[in-house]
């Protein structure tokens, strides 16, 4: 006998208790039993279709509001600061808003489809509207999808109905089998939820977009706030009920769940249920080095330590010893007072109360308490970092590193620091500025006779940016002059500052000559050579070449001008031969830079007299 079809749903009538295995097995002597409805021929659908959208399917809906929770929170303005969040602002100098509005911001969206994807918990209670989807397979093969209807009843052909509202989840296999076993044997089944229904609730008080919303059944009240928008900046984190059937079935903290991770609270939804969200209590800010700063809402009697634990206390950088505390209660009197560590945590706090939260590291502590990182390199023992204690100098740095070695040139030694380097940068630049400024204000007032001048104007000019340039480029070392005699064994007992760089070169054997000099370059010193001889070895001075301000830097960072009248050694027209040249000096000879030649001059002074001619030619006229 053919396998029997069954189209459509099967009257209660067609399966009753009385029907027997023998009956069955005679309906179907080839195979199983196939048992189809309409709801099973749709392939299209799916478990998950039912979350898509649970209004789509609500026939209380209406558009208002679909519109409303279509609308992302936030999604069309900037989210509305308190008057007691703007001033934490204020104070902190960033944005802070109140702890948990972060939770409010998914959009309704993307809020669904958190809960589609949810796994229906064993006691989740079939209901009016659920759909069940149901598989046989044995004696009797069915793939079904039944929805429950009014009744609370789901309809199997050959079988009748099974009311199963009210059962939950992990209950409902057990029921099915019993049921189904009263008909047909040597089978097996299996009953899992697949479309949910939607259910309405309420949302009342203190919140954003308050009003009617229909959500799955598997919504929480987290769920149902974020639906509305969360509380608004008047209403509690704190103190939200879940009422149903006029009374209070239980109330929820944000906090419990956000702090210390207590989902307790968050009960499932149902029907009709009503979210009444409560007015803001007592608000405190925490600021400064805590790990997010924010406005805590408080709930009882809060103290400094349960504040700290609600922003996820101090930094790793943060002082532990001490808090500033900000009480508007006392305004007329003194406002700001300092807590000791941990003493004070268990101090109550009150409305508008603002904490602060030092930083361990942004103040600098006095150097005589402070660890030093210094560098040495150059000719010492053990070349490295090495960190010493507070009141160390640079001979203290020399012996950590070891010792010079037999060939340490101390004399030349190159001793930089970074306080002081920021500090030369900063008046190099300021220098550089006004030379700059300077330059264009000599080039803006001057004034071209002819084209030439405008020329030789415009390559000034030019030049002068040149100069600006290559000068902007080089920066400050942050070298410290020791002052050093040249038969220096030890460094001056100068206190020495963290990041230090200490260099002890070897001693050199050679002297730079650079500048207007007919072959610049290093030359071997000799026992008893000057400068000047160290000059005739270059070939001398140019012919272009300013002699009057020829300098010499010394290897310890000292400067010898020529220009140094007072010092002795030199005089108008003199030579260098009365200075001894060291090893790791360098000389430099300038290019003169006002040179006028005797065509200029004579061209200069022609214009002149002529114009002088015109004047007077003019003048005669006059007098005539």
């Amino acid at each position: 006998m053919a396998t029997a079809l069954l189209a459509g749903t099967a009257p209660a009538s067609a399966a009753t208790d009385n029907t027997t295995e023998t009956d069955a097995q005679a309906a179907t002597p080839q195979g199983p039993l196939r048992l189809n409805t309409a709801a099973s021929r749709r392939t299209g659908a799916s478990v998950d279709e039912a979350d898509q959208d649970p209004q789509s399917t609500d026939p209380q809906a209406t558009p208002e509001t679909r519109t409303r929770n279509s609308l992302p929170f936030g999604s069309s303005r900037k989210p509305v600061l308190s008057e007691f969040e703007a001033y934490v602002s204020e104070l902190a100098g960033i944005p802070v808003q109140r702890l948990g509005h972060d939770l409010m911001l998914p959009t309704r969206n993307a809020s669904a489809a958190v809960e589609a994807n949810r796994q229906v918990p064993p006691d989740y209670v079939v209901g009016l509207g659920d759909e069940i989807q149901l598989t046989l397979w044995g004696s009797v093969d069915a793939d079904l999808r039944l929805t429950v209807d009014r009744a609370g009843r789901i309809v199997i052909p050959r079988v009748g109905p099974v009311v199963v509202a009210g059962v939950k989840q992990a209950d409902l296999n057990d029921l099915l089998t019993r049921r189904v076993g009263q008909v047909f044997r040597n089978f097996q089944l299996s009953a899992t939820l697949g479309r949910l229904r939607s259910i309405r609730y309420y949302v009342t008080g203190f919140v954003a977009r308050p009003g009617a919303y229909s959500v799955s059944s598997l919504a929480t009240v987290m769920t149902g706030l974020v639906q509305a928008g969360g509380p608004s900046a008047a209403g509690s984190f704190r103190s939200i009920e879940l009422r149903r059937g006029g009374k209070v079935v239980g109330h929820f903290d944000l906090y419990d769940l956000l702090v210390r991770g207590d989902k307790q609270g968050d009960l499932p939804l149902q029907a009709d249920d009503v979210l009444h969200v409560g007015p803001i209590g007592p608000q405190v800010g925490v600021l400064g080095s805590v790990n997010k700063p924010a406005v805590v809402e408080l709930k009882g009697r809060e103290t400094v330590a349960d504040a700290l634990a609600a922003v996820g206390g101090l930094t790793a950088v943060a002082d532990a010893s001490r808090l500033a505390l900000e009480r508007l209660s006392d305004r007329n009197d003194r406002r700001v007072v300092q807590l000791a560590l941990p003493g004070d945590a268990a101090q109550k706090l009150v409305n508008g109360d603002v904490l602060r939260a030092f930083s361990g590291v942004s103040a600098v502590l006095p150097q005589d308490k402070q660890y030093k990182r210094v560098r040495v390199e150059g000719e010492v023992a053990r070349p490295g970092d090495y960190v010493l204690p507070p009141a160390s100098t640079l001979q203290d740095a020399v012996q950590a590193a070891g010792g010079f070695t037999s060939k340490a040139y101390v004399f030349g030694t190159d001793f930089s620091r970074e306080s002081v380097r920021k500090a030369q940068e900063e008046n190099y630049d300021r220098a550089l500025r006004d030379m700059e400024i300077e330059f264009t204000r000599s080039t803006s007032t001057q004034r071209a006779a002819n084209a030439d001048e405008a020329a030789a104007q415009a390559q000034r000019a030019a030049g002068n940016a040149r100069l600006i340039d290559r000068l902007r480029a080089t920066r400050p070392t942050g070298r410290i002059v020791l002052q050093l005699d040249q038969g220096a064994r030890d460094l001056p007992a100068l206190p020495v500052e963290e990041n230090d760089r200490l260099y002890v070169p070897a001693r050199p054997n050679t002297v730079g000559v650079f500048g207007s000099v007919f072959n610049g370059g290093s030359y071997l010193l000799r026992d008893g050579s000057s400068v000047d001889d160290i000059l005739k070895l270059a070939g001398g001075p140019t012919r272009g070449a300013d002699t009057g301000s020829t300098f010499v830097i010394r290897a310890n960072g000292t400067v010898i001008s020529a220009r140094q009248a007072s010092s002795g050694w030199l005089s108008m027209g003199s030579t260098m031969a009365a200075l001894p040249a060291l090893p790791g000096d360098t000389v430099f000879v300038p290019e003169e830079m006002n040179k006028t030649t005797f065509i200029q001059e004579a061209k200069d002074w022609t214009q002149i007299l002529y114009q002088f001619g015109l004047g007077a030619a003019a003048l005669k006229t006059i007098k005539n």
